[in-house]
């Protein structure tokens, strides 16, 4: 994936945005009359959909397993339902760690497996019979929150409070991916990850929509002791320099940083590249879970890397993680009490796409 354009994640538009801006019109105004259309499918059990409002990572992942666990512990079996950017599978694939890499099935998949069964599938509604054979009776969607296939029981949108949405341009004049204003109307909750203002116009706009907004943070997993040599820590995911700014405030010692795209596979050249810089300068290497698992089914020098290269953990602190779990069973008992088709959402019930009026 080609990194995005530095001019989108500026405060205002650029001389280059502003050329781009014409088409921007029409490309924002075909996305946002596909995601006004209804949804052509629902599930028979609850989905959550976690999203985000522009092109990029924003803590999406992490927050999808924050949301798993809610759910694992109100008595559900969460299952997780993804496109598996990245991957190359044509078809629904319910994914197996084991036999699966993520040059097939994407890296996130690889990452939600640890929490529940995923299911691969471009055409979200054709994925509900593998989970339903799987056992889930609660669908937790990475990304699709701008896909009009699937009915969601609640809409939840990650935003990253460093960069907010740039410049507040559709593409390919700025990084949202349909205006904000259609958006916000689709979305039941959001959540603002780490600090910084670029957030407050998105703030303002949520707050005069009367929508709930949540803070949370990326923190380490657990307390680690850095003595030993320095890091050179490389990351292809869609702010790297987060990644980098966590592992320097959580004490780790780094002298080098390597920067890819997101979802970047690493070539064999590139792979060796690290490895010899790290050997030369005696440094260890150190990456994100997301990059880690890219490299599960890597070979030659690539594999070799995945070896010798340490694992930075990090999940989503709340700062109130009980007004997620509010919104979580208020959607549970407002599914409960009007269930789709008549069906009842319990701990029988079956998955499978119906037909929306």
């Amino acid at each position: 994936m080609i990194a995005p354009p530095h001019f989108w994640w500026r405060p205002r538009a650029s001389a280059i945005a502003l050329l781009l801006s014409p088409f921007s019109l029409v490309y924002g105004a075909l996305s946002g009359a596909r995601m006004r259309r209804p949804p052509v499918a629902r599930a028979e059990v609850p989905v959550v959909c976690i999203g985000n409002y522009v092109v990029g990572g924003a803590g999406k992942t992490p927050t999808a397993l924050a949301v798993a666990r809610i759910a694992i512990a109100l008595g559900r079996r969460p299952g997780f339902l993804t496109r598996g950017y990245g991957g190359k599978v044509p078809t629904p694939v319910l994914v197996d760690p084991l036999r699966h890499g993520a040059a097939e099935v994407g890296d996130e998949a690889l990452l939600l497996a640890e929490l529940g069964p995923v299911v691969v599938s471009p055409d979200r509604p054709k994925g509900l019979p593998l989970l339903a054979e799987a056992g889930a009776d609660f669908i937790i969607m990475d990304d699709g929150f701008q896909n009009p296939s699937l009915y969601k029981d609640l809409r939840i949108v990650v935003v990253d409070g460093a960069t907010g949405i740039g410049n507040g341009l559709v593409l390919p004049a700025g990084p949202l991916r349909v205006a904000l204003r259609t958006q916000i109307a689709r979305t039941d909750a959001a959540i603002i990850v780490g600090p910084g203002k670029a957030g407050d116009h998105v703030l303002r706009r949520l707050a005069r929509a009367g929508r709930p907004i949540l803070r949370a943070r990326l923190q380490p997993l657990a307390h680690r002791d850095w003595d030993g040599p320095p890091f050179l820590a490389f990351a292809g995911i869609g702010r790297p320099e987060k990644f980098f700014n966590t592992l320097d405030h959580a004490g780790a010692p780094i002298r080098e940083v390597r920067a890819f795209p997101d979802h970047h596979v690493l070539a064999e050249e590139e792979a060796q590249k690290l490895l010899s810089r790290a050997e030369r300068e005696g440094l260890r290497l150190i990456t994100t879970t997301k990059d880690y698992a890219r490299l599960s089914s890597a070979k030659g020098s690539a594999a070799l890397l995945r070896q010798r290269t340490e694992i930075f953990e990090v999940g989503m602190a709340f700062e109130d993680e009980r007004r997620l779990a509010a919104l979580i069973e208020t959607m549970l008992r407002r599914f409960v009490a009007a269930p789709p088709n008549g069906g009842f959402a319990g701990s029988d019930s079956k998955i499978s796409p119906k037909t929306t009026g």
